[in-house]
């Protein structure tokens, strides 16, 4: 069964293991009633044998109760192994669509993307678990309070009313803990990210003397976790005492209920003991519900977590396999909200560039050059407006297809874990790709980009280890492997982001030198940049401020507009003005 990341993702994957489920629930059947088999040996050795000496009716009833018991044991191993077999099935239907959503949806939080698969193993574990088993026994308690009632009516209605009281608590215990517990899940899992944002800058903390501040912080914050999930535990504990207290009780009522029939000569010796077995069989399922309620409410949250992860991850238009693009973008009106979303990154962006153009994008800070380039290269998607490539709406392309026809930089440039051969070739290797293409492919964009001479250096050279801390790479090092990594495949269009912020004089020369390369061959260019040599063979600049282009001209006009508008040009100006 092949599943799509969609909005019924779940349900398909649940669907697809309704088999396991429906097996798993027939053991339950068979299992609850052979655990009548203690209950019925001792009914027929107290009437049947010990009255009558009975030794080889001992014999057999004591054979057909071992054959049971073994059956009842080897169901029990049959159903834990098939709902362990049923988690490893939804691990296949669900890692990777839980992954591509986390990974394709543009509009998660970062929270969001950090439990997706916590979450997922939460509820794959609870399937496979204490709370799949409960949900398969409680529905036989009915059972063994019926034949209480055929022991005598007096112990039938006394182990109904337990149940229903024990079911009572049971839910009080629901209420009062609901909101709490839910509360608990989202503090432990702001928490658990905050800690790994904290950890994965130590060097830095401690290059700055934050170490003993951020420490304090987690403690802190780490405290008033443990304080809610305290009062929480407190709350559960509670209920968990007094439904314990409350078995206990009613267990030694019924043997009560059950010597004083046996006095008034209602029902044999041998029944007392067996109506307390059956009220505790009866009970076990209830007990079993409370004692993993916890793992119920968080798998309970876990599946809405996941409902929301691929939530209109398909109402979308269908994509349309177009050919290779040429190279033209076009942007139609576009805004896009800051991350609180009170003030536009970007408003009301339009332009157009044709294919081949080399553009260089300047402004100051926080002009919106970043989340322009992010949007052009698919990072990102606006509020409104619409990017084009080709003509075409770029939510109309297949993602996968239109990536690999766009190299992109981020500001933020970060390398995956993955040897530094995998991170150039953008992990084609596990697509099925043969390791001979690839390897070609990753050693000629790592020889444009300057840096095949440096992975060689390395100590495993393409095979080098990254992404964890297993190499330490300098950031120019770094910056010039992910540059490697957007011009693999040769792309058509080539989005760039302060591509020489970590680059040495000879680096960005060689740069410089590269992209007059790639438009001479068609390729379409965008820069982003504060130095200008690295602009200085644009065709155009565009000049943004505020979130709105400012200008949109050659590189003469920019550069009188400025000397206009300042009164004076700087450096790196003239130098673009005389290119």
């Amino acid at each position: 069964m092949n599943v799509t990341p969609d909005s019924s993702v779940l349900k398909q994957a649940l669907a697809a293991c309704r088999p396991h489920f429906v097996a798993a629930g027939i053991f339950s059947a068979l299992l609850n009633f052979l655990y009548l088999t203690p209950t019925l040996y001792m009914l027929l050795v107290y009437s049947r044998v010990i009255p009558t000496s009975g030794l080889t009716t001992l014999v057999y009833v004591s054979l057909i109760a071992l054959a049971a018991l073994a059956t009842l044991a080897f169901l029990d191993w049959l159903r834990s192994r098939l709902l362990v077999k049923t988690g490893g099935r939804l691990d296949r239907l669900l890692a990777g669509p839980v992954m591509s959503a986390v990974l394709e949806r543009h509009d998660l939080s970062r929270l969001e993307r950090s439990n997706a698969m916590r979450q997922f193993d939460v509820l794959r574990q609870s399937l496979a678990g204490g709370v799949a088993l409960s949900a398969f026994d409680a529905p036989w308690a009915p059972i063994y309070i019926l034949a209480a009632f055929l022991l005598n009516p007096a112990i039938g209605v006394l182990c109904a009313a337990s149940a229903a009281g024990l079911l009572g608590l049971a839910w009080l215990n629901e209420v009062a803990t609901r909101a709490p517990l839910q509360a608990v899940g989202e503090a432990a899992s702001a928490a658990y990210v905050r800690y790994d944002q904290t950890s994965a800058l130590a060097a830095e903390a401690r290059a700055l003397g934050m170490t003993h501040g951020l420490v304090r912080k987690q403690v802190l914050e780490r405290s008033a976790l443990i304080e809610l999930q305290t009062r929480t535990s407190f709350v559960a504990v509670n209920y968990a005492s007094l439904i314990r207290f409350s078995r206990l009780v009613l267990q030694s009522s019924v043997l009560g209920l059950g010597a004083y029939l046996a006095v008034k000569g209602q029902i044999a010796p041998a029944a007392v003991v067996a109506g307390s077995l059956l009220l505790s069989r009866a009970l076990a399922p209830i007990e079993l519900i409370v004692a993993s309620w916890k793992s119920i409410v968080q798998a309970r949250a876990a599946y809405g977590g996941l409902s929301r992860v691929f939530a209109d991850h398909a109402a979308k238009a269908p994509h349309t396999n177009f050919p290779a693009p040429r190279g033209e973008v076009a942007v139609e009106g576009v805004t896009c909200m800051t991350g609180n979303g009170r003030a536009p990154a970007l408003d009301n962006v339009s332009f157009t560039i044709p294919a081949g153009h080399f553009i260089g994008v300047i402004g100051p800070s926080g002009a919106g050059k970043s989340t322009l380039l992010r949007l052009i290269a698919g990072a990102a998607l606006p509020q409104r407006g619409v990017v084009r490539i080709d003509g075409s709406d770029f939510r109309e392309w297949e993602p996968a297809r239109l990536a690999r026809h766009i190299g992109y930089l981020p500001q933020d440039f970060a390398l995956f874990s993955g040897s530094i051969r995998d991170n150039i070739s953008r992990f084609d290797i596990f697509l099925g790709e043969s390791a001979e293409v690839v390897d070609a492919r990753a050693i000629a964009a790592a020889q444009a980009a300057g840096v095949h001479e440096t992975i060689l250096t390395l100590p495993n050279g393409y095979q080098t280890q990254v992404g964890l801390g297993e190499c330490g790479l300098s950031a120019g090092q770094t910056q010039r492997i992910a540059l490697a990594r957007a011009l693999y495949g040769e792309p058509r269009i080539l989005v760039l982001d302060e591509p020489n912020a970590h680059l040495d004089p000879e680096a960005e020369f060689h740069l410089v030198k590269k992209l007059a390369t790639l438009q001479a061959s068609g390729t379409t260019i965008l820069v982003a940049a504060h130095r200008g040599a690295i602009l200085s063979g644009a065709s155009r600049l565009l000049v943004m401020g505020a979130g709105r282009v400012e200008m949109f001209a050659g590189l003469a006009d920019v550069a009188e507009a400025m000397r206009a508008k300042s009164g004076a040009v700087s450096a790196d100006e003239l130098h673009a003005k005389r290119a």
